[in-house]
This record gives C-alpha cells, sequence and structure tokens, in this order.
C-alpha cells in the first residue's frame, strides 16, 4: 500500500504539472490554479512514500522532507483555494485586491514564493534518503536535490522587493521561467514514479521469480 500511495502520488503529480504548464500557455488563470492545490496534495504523497522506505540512518532526513512538505502544501493550498474562491467569486477592492489577487505580485504571491521554496527543501531532503541502486535513482536523487537550489532564491528574493509593482506572474519572461521550472520538477515524478514501482513487492515478486527460473 505504502508504495502504491507513492506510485499514485507520483503519477497525479506528473499530471498536474503537465496540466499545469498547458493552463499557462494558454492563459487559463483558474484552470493552473486549480491543479496547483493537487499538486500540492500528490506531493505530500510522493515525499511520505520516500519516508518510508528509507533507512533507519536517514530518517531524519525523510522526516524534515516530510514535514517541510506539508508545510509547502499548506501555504499552497491557502494561496490557490484563495484564488479559486475569494479572488474569482467576488467584487473586491482595489486595496483588498492588491493583497490576495496573485497576479498584482503582494502579499499572496510572496506566500506563493515561500511556499515553492520549502518545496524545494524537502525535495533536497527527500534526495538524501534515497538508496541508489541503478542509474535512474541515481538521477532521480540528484534531481530532487538539485531542485532545493531554488530554496534560498525563493525565499530571499521576495525580501528584496525586486517583484513589488512587477506584473511577471503575468509577463512572457515569468511565463518562460515557470515553463522551464516545469520542465525540471516533470522529470522528478516520472522517476519517481518509476522508482516506486521497481521497488514495489510485486515487481520484486516477479523478478525473483525469473531469477529462479
Amino acid at each position: 500500500m505504502n508504495r502504491k500511495i507513492g506510485m499514485i502520488g507520483s503519477l497525479v503529480n506528473t499530471f498536474t504539472v503537465i496540466c499545469f504548464a498547458v493552463f499557462l500557455l494558454i492563459g487559463y488563470k483558474i484552470g493552473y490554479f486549480f491543479v496547483c492545490i493537487f499538486l500540492s496534495m500528490s506531493f505530500m504523497c510522493m515525499i511520505a512514500a520516500f519516508d518510508v522506505e528509507c533507512k533507519d540512518d536517514r530518517k531524519v532526513a525523510g522526516r524534515t522532507a516530510l514535514v517541510l512538505s506539508g508545510v509547502y502544501a499548506t501555504l499552497i493550498m491557502i494561496v490557490y483555494f484563495t484564488q479559486c474562491t475569494t479572488v474569482a467569486n467576488e467584487n473586491l477592492s482595489p486595496e483588498v485586491a492588491g493583497i490576495l489577487n496573485f497576479s498584482n505580485m503582494g502579499w499572496i504571491f510572496n506566500l506563493d514564493l515561500l511556499g515553492y521554496g520549502i518545496m524545494a527543501l524537502s525535495t533536497f531532503f527527500a534526495g538524501l534518503t534515497i538508496n541508489v541502486e541503478n542509474k535512474k535513482d541515481k538521477a532521480l536523487k540528484i534531481m530532487l536535490m538539485l531542485h532545493g537550489l531554488f530554496f534560498p532564491g525563493c525565499l530571499i528574493m521576495p525580501m528584496t522587493g525586486v517583484f513589488a509593482g512587477s506584473t511577471g506572474s503575468t509577463s512572457i519572461g515569468g511565463t518562460i521561467a515557470l515553463e522551464i521550472w516545469c520542465l525540471f520538477f516533470l522529470p522528478i515524478g516520472i522517476l519517481s514514479y518509476i522508482h516506486f514501482a521497481a521497488h514495489s513487492p510485486l515487481t520484486q515478486l516477479n523478478s525473483s521469480k525469473k531469477r529462479s527460473l
């Protein structure tokens, strides 16, 4: 069951990243806001599966990754549930919209960056838990840990005021940056699915039978 949940989480994660990339390209805001809610939930399932399988001497890394994934998911669900409900359905005053509307690059946008920074930190610790047994595992470990490099930027850039008054969330440059992130993160979901599938009890049983024959 543990690995099945990890496999399902990885599949949903991969699907939501693809949907996010497509909706972003066509400018369908509610679409990419909505799928991010499921992206966060599937990410937690994926990280939980990494935590369960990690060896005793890596349990701290696994627990840290799991806790951080929960923090990330909480922040992201607040951000995008707000966009899909309050922002989409209510006639907000300019002052309130400046705070809650993601496109205005205000407080809610900074909260989103914090969330994805924490997600990056979660993947770094998840990468530390992986016991490399083949080339795919090695690639997954490297990509998870490299994704952790997004953390400092996501944490520090909002503090500098670089996004204040910007339209980066809807600009071509902002779209390109997010599409690049999708291209980077997509293989993580795919490799995670392969990892959990390869280590599932059924797969291992079938491998053992083939070797015995």
